[in-house]
């Protein structure tokens, strides 16, 4: 279809000569895998430049070569329709690897082959992993990959990635390739239809005036395809009087894509038929009779909500335990042990040490079982093929807040902590719903909220705690729900998120994918979010600490006492407030606080008769309702920091939570009221 741009030789290569190699591949096909296995410890998670597109690359070392490889974000193609397709053909034109790695289904290779033949038309040398050989098999199909090879004339290696079957022998022919990329003469697609001499013409017209590293004959065939942002780059490189011949060219052949994907679709043909053999009747294998219930517009719900409790059971069970016992054993004995050590050292220094730097690492250090716990489940639902399926079942209703099901998953994380609820959005691959996903996460009542309302309930409301408690959790849902129609409406509206989805067959898990995942996304998470956690814990710290000699006369409760005219709407003195205002750095604190203020010492019974006797019914149950839409907590504002990589989204999610938090505890304190004086 084009003369691409030659590979380079092993002479061109980088000054330090590093073997630069892709990792490319649809979702859904083991490329974790295949990546985990090559550079185990040593890759690196973090995002792609201005993108929250996730970016994975590591380093190994073959026969003394070192070799760095960088894994793709899965894509069907290469048409920038989405943001993980931008950054794969970016980094393939741009970076020019060695070599790229395409990993595919040998069970659906048809579908798989499409990457690859857009990949062709880049130029670069190509090596084809055909993983899940053993899934193929046990579904009938016959994978000729020496009958393959030939066809396609690029090396073509079989893998089973989950047992570490052919992973050596792909990086051989991967190597191999490289420095030799003369060998590699595939065989392209061609394009079928009269428009091969308008595709001969735009090359023409525009000429030289491509700029490196793009190939004209690339543009030109994405100019047929009507992609926008290549059609855009081109319209300034061409100049407005070439433009308007190219332009008009397009206009006269709008119908060229379907020349462009017919030729591909009969190159592909011909692959699959001279390598592939199938069953001559389909197999009932353990997905279909699996996903008869798994998928089930009904029983799929029960799957769902069986799966999840069980992900919160482990979550209570084993995180919980482990996170109250570094809190106390191994947080608290540090405090104390630093405490001891700073005996007869400044007041200031010793409170900044142990409650405001070690407090702010004690944070970070509670989070991490937590945080393993989520990344292990979402690991082994990804890993086993179950999260499609939960999506599946979760999208009709989340078209109602404009999301879809993907969205969901993260949403019902949140029962749990907000912070794994805000970094399960980065599954989702459209932006906008990515966003939205992350503004909502925080409304949903996590467990240091659910604790605070179990202890402060009884304490208002006695025999009625039951009653508030449900209304409450009911009440943050509601305006969850209400506030997702009107972003999707209003910041998102237009920006609607399709949701195509690929039922992947089930399989089992792999131990070291799943290890993997879970170590890079909390080394991620310690790198990024705990130094905003510490800072604004210290921040925190001294503005309850100074000018002393207590909390009473600090800052914060300055802070508080002028925030007094906005209190009483909600029925709340400066004590109220600034129990508020500490829940900032964790929801939990502002019991401790309350304990402090009010003098019972520590949370029990003394606080609670304290509290029964100093606040009103009405103004306990605002304060209940402000606290459980209050602001996002430090970690999670770390999180959405680090997942949208700008302050702007976590400050509209701090100003709305505000917002929301403030009309609504209003609204029930004199409601409340109301009520009390029309007995």
């Amino acid at each position: 279809m084009n003369d691409p741009t030659p590979a380079r030789s092993p002479a061109d290569r980088r000054p330090n000569a590093t073997l630069l190699v892709a990792l490319a591949g649809q979702p859904n096909v083991g490329k974790s895998t295949v990546f985990n296995l090559l550079t185990g410890l040593s890759q690196h998670v973090g995002n792609w430049p201005g993108k929250t597109v996730e970016r994975k690359e590591g380093v190994f070392v073959r026969d003394g070569e070192r070799v760095r490889i960088v894994d793709l974000p899965g894509a069907y193609g290469l048409t920038a329709r989405s943001v993980e397709e931008r950054v794969a053909r970016d980094f393939v034109i741009h970076e020019r690897p060695d070599v790229v790695i395409v990993v595919a289904d040998a069970s659906v290779l048809e579908r798989n082959l499409y990457l690859v033949a857009e990949l062709l038309a880049l130029g670069v040398p190509l090596v084809l992993g055909l993983n899940m050989m053993d899934v193929a098999e046990a579904q009938g199909i016959q994978v000729e990959p020496q009958v393959l090879q030939a066809a396609l004339g690029l090396p073509v290696v079989p893998l089973v990635a989950t047992r570490n079957l052919g992973v050596a022998e792909l990086v051989e022919a991967a190597v191999r390739l490289a420095s030799d990329s003369s060998s590699h003469r595939p065989s392209r697609p061609d394009m079928t239809g009269p428009h091969r001499e308008v595709l001969a013409r735009l090359r023409a017209l525009l000429g030289e005036r491509i700029p490196e590293p793009y190939d004209p004959a690339w543009v030109a065939l994405k100019l047929l395809e009507g992609d926008v942002e290549v059609t855009g780059r081109a319209r300034a490189w061409a100049g407005d009087e070439i433009w308007r011949e190219v332009d008009a060219l397009l206009e006269a052949h709008e119908d060229a894509i379907v020349d462009i994907t017919s030729g591909r679709y009969d190159w592909i043909a011909r692959m699959v038929r001279a390598a592939v053999r199938h069953p001559r009747l389909r197999q009932v294998n353990l997905t279909d009779r699996f996903d008869r219930v798994a998928v089930h517009p009904l029983w799929g719900v029960f799957v769902l909500l069986g799966a999840f409790g069980l992900v919160f059971w482990v979550t209570f069970v084993v995180a919980a335990p482990v996170q109250s016992w570094l809190d106390v054993r191994v947080v608290g004995r540090l405090q104390g042990g630093l405490a001891r050590a700073l005996t007869g050292s400044p007041a200031w220094l010793g409170g900044l040490a142990v409650d405001g730097v070690l407090g702010g690492v004690g944070i970070v250090l509670t989070f991490l079982p937590v945080l393993v716990v989520f990344f292990g489940a979402l690991g082994l639902l990804e890993d086993t093929g179950y999260l499609t399926r939960a999506a599946y079942v979760t999208d009709r209703f989340m078209h109602v807040l404009g999301l879809h099901g993907k969205s969901c998953l993260a949403l019902c994380l949140g029962f749990g902590c907000n912070v794994p609820a805000v970094m399960g959005a980065r599954m989702i691959e459209a932006r906008a719903g990515r966003l939205l996903t992350i503004l909502l996460a925080p409304f949903v009542p996590c467990s240091a909220r659910l604790m605070v309302l179990a202890f402060l309930a009884p304490v208002f409301f006695g025999r009625g705690a039951l009653l508030v408690s449900w209304s409450l959790v009911a009440l943050n849902l509601l305006v969850l729900a209400l506030v997702g129609v009107a972003a999707s409406r209003t910041l998102f509206r237009g920006r609607h998120m399709a949701f195509i989805m690929e039922l992947p067959l089930y399989h089992l898990p792999n131990a070291r994918t799943i290890l993997a995942f879970i170590w890079g996304h909390v080394l991620e998470f310690l790198r990024n979010a705990a130094s905003i956690i510490l800072i604004v814990s210290v921040v925190v710290w001294a503005a309850a600490s100074f000018p002393g000699p207590g909390i009473e006369t600090s800052y914060l409760a300055r802070f508080g006492r002028s925030l007094a005219p906005v209190g009483a709407l909600m029925g709340f003195d400066w004590r109220l407030i600034v129990a508020l205002a500490s829940s900032f750095v964790a929801k939990e604190n502002a019991i401790a606080t309350l304990a402090i203020l009010y003098g019972g010492g520590a949370p029990g019974a003394d606080l609670a008769q304290t509290l029964a006797a100093h606040v009103a019914p009405a103004s306990g149950l605002a304060f209940l309702t402000v606290t459980m839409l209050f602001v996002p907590c430090v970690a999670t504002v770390a999180a959405m920091r680090q997942e949208t990589r700008s302050w702007r989204w976590p400050l509209v999610s701090v100003l709305l939570h505000l917002l929301v938090a403030l009309t609504a505890g209003s609204l029930v304190y004199q409601t409340a009221r109301w009520l009390e004086f029309g007995r």
